[in-house]
């Protein structure tokens, strides 16, 4: 379908059947297909819904919030090697001086209680480009400290000014990309997320050259400020009222409407429909988002603690929350290699970012059309042994001082099945609960990194007494394995647990928040 203009309208039938994370793909005619396979959600014929935006837009919408993520992260655990610094700077223990970084890591997540609740009801763009600038105060009011509670009180700002970088990349992925894409979009974005870590290696070197602590604060800032630069002309609002838009276009057009809508060649006949005009560049730029009066802020809040007793969430929790990174103490080398490890078993899986998407594709060919969520997991069964080995083995090498190449390959083995586990994880989830991603968001947000901080604030107490053998590839490796092999549960369980959890008061529950979050 084609405007007079020439703009191409998605067009799709495909479905949601009545168990969550079940759809009809079946292509009828005239339908646009990906993979064969018609499109999911079903776009309105309106070329404002962010579905039917350019690929451009998209892919600059997606690389903004990614590398948001990045940066956001890199701020979080980058600073980790001025642990030691700190601690004699400001006449501390490296035990205090480590909060520096674990109880901002706590602000990160729980501030998605309030930015998800705010960008559902005020609008995706004004809320992110709040929480850019909040970030990039946060983060030059650091630079300045003098004191500890002073150096506290600014990361506490902007690490929980730049909480949304971890909702919004995969809350715009939900509301511009289709089912078919979601899996390479958040593999991309899963990427930006996890070489947050790498961080750790220019801020080390930053030190070693000389430099203060206070550099890698300016440095994060430059990149901040220029960040919401580029998501205030780019970022446009992606809140949008489908199920009004598609109920106004099989509405037939009075004369006012016919004013500004545009005539859509059907076949070879002319139907008129009122396909609104494309909002202009300037429109684009207002600071006003989609305001929603039926979004129940506190509601939100409070409905979005029961996904902790949802198990793909859940599951979701758990693999981003144990996934480990290296004591906060290691000398700048041991962490610049593990860094340099993180981007080599990274770097070596981006390539099978589309294999779930295509995996998952060829399963719903094979199923008559009726996709079900966990055709992609497949793909995660080498992952889901090599990640707990590579932990095992850097343990070891820790424990007994082997060759430093045994770190590496352990590490790049880790990295490499993490990021597996967190990409298709998350798109996992977000496929079996597509209509309650937002809430969904928020349990996730908070549980990982409450885990992450009870891990993550004592292990350096732990590998002192007990050594890293049995710290990390005992208590880290164990867990890591059971994590990863409930993997085996969802592939041969996973529908019969979304059809329970169908039938639940939490299915009840959630239904009342459908409305609100598919709409937007």
């Amino acid at each position: 379908m084609a405007s007079r203009t020439g703009t191409h309208l998605v067009h799709s039938h495909a479905r949601e059947e009545n168990i969550p994370g079940t759809v009809n793909l079946k292509a009828a005619e005239g339908d646009d297909t990906g993979y064969g396979q018609a499109l999911f959600p079903v776009p309105a014929e309106d070329p404002n819904d962010p579905l039917q935006w350019s690929e451009f837009k998209k892919t600059m919408i997606l690389i903004i919030c990614s590398f948001y993520s990045f940066l956001a992260n890199a701020a979080i655990i980058g600073p980790s090697p001025y642990i030691d610094l700190w601690s004699q700077e400001f006449d501390i223990s490296p035990a205090v001086a480590s909060e520096l970084v674990s109880y901002p890591n706590l602000a990160f997540g729980f501030g998605s209680l309030v930015f998800v609740p705010w960008y559902l009801k005020y609008g995706r763009r004004p809320v992110m480009l709040f929480s850019l600038l909040t970030f990039s105060v946060g983060l030059i009011a650091a630079s300045r400290c003098t004191t500890y509670g002073g150096l506290m009180a600014a990361r506490v700002i902007h690490c929980f000014g730049s909480s949304i970088c971890e909702a919004m990349p995969v809350q715009l992925a939900n509301d511009i990309f289709f089912l078919h894409e979601r899996g390479k979009r958040i593999g991309y974005y899963t990427v930006c997320l996890c070489l947050g870590t790498f961080a750790q290696l220019p801020a080390g070197y930053m030190l070693s050259g000389g430099y203060g602590w206070r550099l890698f604060f300016y440095v994060e800032f430059a990149f901040g400020m220029a960040l919401l630069i580029l998501a205030f002309f780019f970022v446009e609002e992606t809140s949008y009222d489908r199920e009004a838009a598609i109920l106004a276009a099989s509405t037939p057009p009075n004369d006012s409407d016919k004013d500004g809508a545009q005539e859509v060649e059907k076949g070879a006949q002319r139907a008129e429909l009122v396909v609104p005009s494309r909002r202009s560049f300037l429109q684009t730029l207002s600071l006003r988002g989609r305001v929603d009066p039926s979004v129940p802020f506190f509601t939100t809040i409070v409905r979005s603690f029961t996904y902790f007793l949802v198990p793909q969430s859940l599951w979701v929790i758990t693999t981003f929350g144990i996934n480990v990174s290296p004591p906060y103490n290691w000398a700048v080398t041991n962490s610049g290699l593990f860094a340099l490890a993180a981007l080599t078993g990274y770097g070596l899986a981006v390539p099978f970012t589309s294999s779930s998407d295509r995996l998952a594709a060829y399963f719903t060919k094979r199923n008559d059309g009726i996709r079900e969520a966990e055709m992609r997991l497949g793909v995660m069964l080498p992952a889901m042994l090599i990640g707990p080995a590579g932990i095992v083995l850097y343990g070891f090498t820790a424990e007994r001082n082997l060759h430093w190449i045994c770190f590496f390959i352990g590490g790049a083995m880790n990295y490499w099945a993490a990021y597996f586990y967190f990409s298709f994880t998350l798109a996992y989830a977000v496929d079996s609960y597509y209509s309650n991603t937002s809430e969904m968001l928020i349990a996730m947000n908070i549980g990982k990194q409450i885990i992450s901080f009870g891990f993550g604030i004592k292990v350096l107490d732990w590998v002192l007494e007990s050594g890293y053998a049995a710290v990390m590839s005992g208590i880290f490796g164990g867990v890591l394995l059971a994590n990863n092999l409930v993997l085996l549960i969802f592939m041969f369980w996973g529908k019969n647990i979304r059809k329970f959890m169908a039938e639940t008061w939490l299915a009840r529950l959630h239904s009342r928040s459908i409305t609100e979050v598919t709409t937007h």
